[in-house]
């Protein structure tokens, strides 16, 4: 071919790799990128073999063109490859990368030692070139056959690829199978039907120019490479790496924004001695290390003119990857002030709405109660000899379960004794369906009498039952009902309704009928007088062990002295009061 058409195609090839570098991106198959580099210099060297005027520059440039020829197109096959995700063993690229360097020194002993070439010697054609007229030794038959190799192994690697279907697109694979075979035709062939014109140099330009598509298309698809370069060019979060001595090696645009001292920061500077760092990114890298493991902390800037312009990052450090190598440490900083000031706002709403429910909730629990203890006045205001006595009981309860809870021998919770101080007034709800001649009988009861009123302990139960059945404090509900149902049930087993005996009797019902029995003692009633406190003690203590559990002796002991002192303050209504004491 004459020298214009090599020099057209070294001038394409030169732009084609102008275009590549322009358009290189890091994630880039290193072996075009190779393969980029040389097709340049084979194509001068073809264009300065046109060109030759004596031997010696037809041996230079010859020389140089079999770089091409030795290297080229084992770099393909390697690009094929990775272009394919077929691996390559690093032993066998190295036995390769061997081989083609053998031959190529033995294309450099050419007019020294007769390896590649036996005899070679300078010709004229028809039309004033010259060529060489070369005599092929041994490693040239070799060299072919190295090619040869290389040639069936790229086919055999996309054919492979297309039929395992790959996640690699259709058009690339079968454009490189069309270069490839097209070369290996040219190959084979081109020597026995093609004389005195050297094709390969528009092979390379083809070549080229197909893979300058190739890498540009399968950039696209390197999809993680994409996402994590778009992250680092355009995220709202922070990175900044360091190796292992904690030299700078770069950061993002977002990570000088939220640390200014960044900007001032040389590549390879330390920020060991550096006080701008000292209580952000070294202690954070410094936590990272005493933990040895992935670390998360927070940092605030704040301003001093608005709390609301505060900044909150989340901070995290991992070690600095290249491949499989820990090489150093990444700091990635978030913003996360959005979120915290939301956490905040929903934290401050719960707090608010936490208030608000505990606030009418203690209003629905005062009203309920409030319901109870009216009922239940109005239930006593029936009975003409026990006014006062709901009251006063619900306070014996509450002494003696104060006492109960100092050293909490029996084993009961704080909201069991609340629930048992709250049931209290529900005790004798039940005399509601006792009838007005025996409730409001002035004087002691007769044998039927007696037990007519003795209904009113499980007629409360029942009442009790069906005013807490639907409430979902199931052990408020347990405990009004057994302190209305058993309240005068006795150790010894001679108490009523059941005639339950010693622990049978619910514990709240044993605690309720010492309060039950020491009102009745201490008040006067229309069929009795009040009894002094003395003979009232004397009663009680005698009971223990026979109508009371004697295990709540201690507890009505230290409690005595505030139940007189309580009754006492109440003394002008023990004596005065007409109906009710």
């Amino acid at each position: 071919m004459p020298p214009v058409v090599y020099a057209t195609l070294f001038l394409f090839s030169v732009v084609l790799t102008v275009i590549y570098v322009f358009k290189w991106q890091r994630h880039y198959n290193v072996n075009i990128t190779v393969i980029f580099t040389l097709l340049p210099v084979v194509d001068l060297a073809y264009l300065m073999y046109s060109l030759s005027k004596d031997f010696q520059s037809a041996i230079i440039s010859m020389k140089a063109i079999y770089l091409g020829g030795a290297f080229l197109p084992f770099f393909f096959m390697l690009a094929i490859f990775e272009l394919c995700q077929v691996k390559i063993n690093r032993v066998i690229r190295t036995i390769g990368m061997i081989v083609n360097s053998l031959l190529y020194g033995c294309v450099l002993t050419v007019t020294y030692l007769p390896w590649f070439y036996k005899s070679v010697r300078l010709a004229m054609l028809p039309d004033n070139r010259i060529i060489l007229v070369k005599e092929y030794a041994l490693p040239h038959t070799i060299f072919y056959a190295v090619l040869f190799l290389y040639h069936i192994l790229s086919i055999g690697v996309i054919i492979y690829t297309i039929h395992k279907r790959v996640q690699i697109p259709k058009s690339v694979l079968y454009q490189m199978l069309s270069v490839e075979v097209l070369s290996f035709g040219v190959y084979l062939f081109g020597r026995l039907f093609i004389k005195d014109v050297e094709i390969t140099p528009i092979l390379y330009a083809l070549n080229q120019f197909v893979y300058l598509m190739i890498v540009d298309r399968m950039s696209l698809y390197r999809t993680s490479d994409i996402v994590i370069a778009t992250m680092v060019e355009h995220s709202e979060m922070g990175f900044i790496t360091f190796d292992y001595r904690l030299r700078y090696l770069g950061s993002n645009d977002t990570a000088k924004t939220i640390i200014p001292a960044l900007e001032t920061l040389s590549v390879d500077q330390s920020i060991l001695d550096s006080p701008a760092f000292k209580d952000n990114v070294l202690q954070w890298i410094g936590d990272f290390i005493d933990d040895n493991a992935f670390d998360k902390s927070v940092f605030r800037i704040y301003d001093p003119e608005d709390e609301e312009n505060d900044r909150i990052y989340n901070i995290t450090v991992d070690y600095l990857y290249d491949g499989s190598r820990k090489r150093g440490y990444q700091v990635f900083i978030e913003d996360d002030t959005k979120d915290q000031k939301y956490i905040k706002l929903i934290d401050k709403y719960n707090t608010e709405l936490e208030k608000e429910v505990e606030s009418k909730t203690q209003k629905l629990v005062d009203m309920h109660n409030n319901l109870i203890l009216s009922m239940a006045t109005m239930v006593e205001s029936r009975d003409n000899s026990t006014g006062g006595h709901i009251r006063r009981t619900s306070v014996c309860v509450r002494m003696l379960v104060d006492e109960i809870l100092k050293d909490n021998a029996l084993g009961l919770t704080e909201d069991f004794c609340e629930d048992l101080v709250k049931a209290a007034p529900m005790h004798d709800l039940g005399k509601i369906a006792v009838d007005d001649a025996v409730l409001r009988k002035p004087g002691r009861f007769t044998e039927e009498e007696f037990n007519e009123m003795k209904k009113h302990a499980a007629e409360g139960a029942r009442i009790v039952h069906e005013i807490l059945k639907d409430t979902d404090d199931v052990q408020f509900h347990i405990v009004a009902e057994n302190v209305a149902h058993y309240h005068h049930e006795r150790w010894d087993g001679s108490g009523y309704p059941d005639g339950l005996k010693g622990e049978e009797i619910p514990i709240e019902a044993r605690i309720m009928a010492i309060a039950d029995v020491y009102d009745a003692l201490v008040s006067k009633r229309v069929y009795k007088e009040s009894m002094s406190f003395e003979e009232a003690d004397r009663i009680i203590m005698d009971g223990m062990g026979r109508h009371f559990d004697e295990r709540l002796k201690p507890y009505y002991i230290k409690a005595r002295p505030r139940l007189e002192e309580y009754y006492e303050s109440v003394e002008g209504g023990r004596k005065d009061e007409i109906n009710t004491n």
